[in-house]
């Protein structure tokens, strides 16, 4: 019988957090595209999590946020997020009402995956599952 991580003392992933100029519109932004829920909020910090748990996302007031410049420029992306769909073309329109751009570069040759930018102009994708 193999031990859980938490109780060999291993770290669990719980959040991936964003800096960005205002958590309360990242977070609804995010939590509008995943269908989560809002956990907490305040003008410095918010976390949204999916039902059931599981990893969540969180969003961190940075001032004088800057948004990173991929594919070129003086500040790189440092990570993205990647989410899994059926349909790229069809999920599209419900980002893009929430608020997110498609980003002007696109490296997918095969269109396996499209690139955006939320509103705080971090890039993610859409994949094709």
């Amino acid at each position: 019988m193999s031990q859980s991580h938490a109780a060999l003392g291993m770290p669990r992933l719980d959040l991936v957090v964003l800096d960005c100029p205002d958590p309360r519109a990242l977070g609804a932004f995010y939590a509008r595209i995943l269908g989560w829920e809002i956990e907490s909020a305040d003008d410095d910090w918010v976390d949204v999590r999916g039902p059931g748990g599981g990893i969540g996302l969180s969003f961190q007031k940075v001032d004088g946020y800057q948004a990173p410049t991929w594919p070129e420029g003086p500040r790189p992306q440092h990570f993205h997020l990647d989410f899994d769909v059926a349909d790229i073309d069809a999920a599209e329109p419900a980002v893009l009402e929430a608020g997110a751009t498609v980003h002007d570069h696109q490296p997918s040759e095969s269109g396996s995956f499209r690139v955006y930018l939320d509103p705080a102009g971090h890039p993610f994708c859409l994949c094709r599952s």
